[in-house]
C-alpha cells in the first residue's frame, strides 16, 4: 500500500469503518475548536485578571498551555485523515508528532500531581498555604513537569524511530505513538517494550500514587474534622482537578498499559482518541463550570459586575 512513499507511514486510524471516520471528522473537529476557546479563554482570565494571580491558577493557565499545543500537535494530522483517503504521514512528520506529543503528555502527567500537591496543602494547611506554596516554588515545580516531560522525549523517541520497521509501514493508530510504532516492527522489541513499561510505572504509575496519597490525605483531614461545611469546602476545592485526574488517568493507563490482543488494541484506539482530544476539551469545561472564580472573572473580563454573578 505504502510503496510509493517508503519513509513514511500510512495512518490507518478508523480506516476499517469509513462511515464513522465521516462521523469522527465532525466530532474531532467540533472538540479541537472547543478546546482553542476554552483553554485560550483560561489563558486569558488567569493573565489579566489580578484576582486570579494564585498558584492554584498558574498552575491551571501551564495546563491548559499544555493542552493547547498537546492537540495542536496531533488534531491538525487527524483531521486530514479523517476527510480523505490520504492516510500518509512522512518520516520527519511522524517523528516530530512522536516527540512532542510524548513530551507533553509526560509533562500533564507530572503537571497534574503537583497540581494534587497544591490542593493538599490547601485543604490540609491552609494557614501556611501562602508560605508553603509561593511564587518562586510555583514555577520551579512547573519547571520540573516540563523538563521531565522534555527528558522523557529525548530518551524514549531516538530507540522508538530506530525500530526495524514493516516494509508496509501501516500504523494500525491514528497518530503516531510509542506503542504503535513497537507494533509495527518486525525485529526485536524487547529494549523497547522494557523502556516502555519502565518509563509507564515511573512516569504514570507514580505520579497516580502519589496523587491517591495526596487526596487520601485530604480525605483523613477532613474526617478528623466531622464538619459537614469542612466536606463541602474540600468538595470545592478538589473537585475539579479529581475529574481531570480521572478521565486523563484512565485514558493514559488503557492506551499504554493494555494488554497485547487485538480487542485491546482496537479499545485502545478509543481510548487514545479521548486522550488526545477528549481531555484537552473537557479541561476547561470542568474548571469553568465548577469553579466560581473563574466564572466571574469571566464577567468582570465582559465588563460586568463578576462578584453579583452566582451561576
Amino acid at each position: 500500500v505504502n510503496q510509493s512513499s517508503p519513509v513514511g507511514f500510512l495512518l490507518l486510524g478508523f480506516s476499517e469503518h469509513p462511515q464513522l471516520e465521516k462521523v469522527l471528522f465532525v466530532v474531532v473537529l467540533c472538540s479541537y475548536l472547543l478546546t482553542l476557546l476554552g483553554n485560550t479563554l483560561i489563558l486569558l482570565l488567569s493573565t489579566l485578571d489580578p484576582r486570579l494571580h494564585s498558584p492554584m491558577y498558574f498552575f491551571l493557565s501551564n495546563l491548559s498551555f499544555l493542552d493547547l499545543c498537546f492537540t495542536t500537535t496531533c488534531v491538525p494530522q487527524m483531521l486530514f485523515n479523517l476527510w480523505g483517503p490520504a492516510k500518509t504521514i512522512s518520516f520527519l512528520g511522524c517523528s516530530v508528532q512522536l516527540f512532542i506529543f510524548l513530551s507533553l503528555g509526560t509533562t500533564e502527567c507530572i503537571l497534574l500531581t503537583v497540581m494534587s500537591f497544591d490542593r493538599y496543602v490547601a485543604v490540609c494547611q491552609p494557614l501556611h498555604y501562602a508560605t508553603v506554596i509561593h511564587p518562586r516554588l510555583c514555577w520551579k515545580l512547573a519547571a520540573v513537569a516540563w523538563m521531565m516531560g522534555l527528558l522523557q522525549s529525548i530518551v524514549q523517541t531516538p530507540p522508538t524511530l530506530k525500530l526495524p520497521f514493516c516494509p508496509h509501514r501501516q500504523i494500525d493508530d491514528f497518530l503516531c505513538e510509542v506503542p504503535s510504532l513497537i507494533r509495527l516492527s518486525c525485529g526485536d522489541t524487547t529494549f523497547n517494550e522494557i523502556q516502555l513499561a519502565v518509563s509507564s510505572v515511573i512516569l504514570v504509575v507514580v505520579p497516580l500514587s502519589l496523587i491517591l496519597v495526596s487526596y487520601g490525605a485530604i480525605a483523613r483531614a477532613v474526617m478528623r474534622i466531622n464538619s459537614t461545611e469542612a466536606w463541602k469546602k474540600a468538595l470545592r476545592t478538589c473537585s475539579s482537578h479529581l475529574i481531570v485526574v480521572t478521565l486523563f488517568y484512565s485514558s493514559v493507563i488503557a492506551v499504554y498499559l493494555q494488554p497485547k490482543n487485538p480487542y485491546a488494541q482496537e479499545r485502545g484506539k478509543f481510548f487514545g482518541l479521548f486522550y488526545a482530544v477528549g481531555t484537552p476539551t473537557l479541561n476547561p469545561l470542568i474548571y469553568t463550570l465548577r469553579n466560581k472564580e473563574v466564572k466571574r472573572a469571566f464577567w468582570r473580563l465582559l465588563g460586568k459586575d463578576g462578584d453579583s454573578k452566582n451561576t
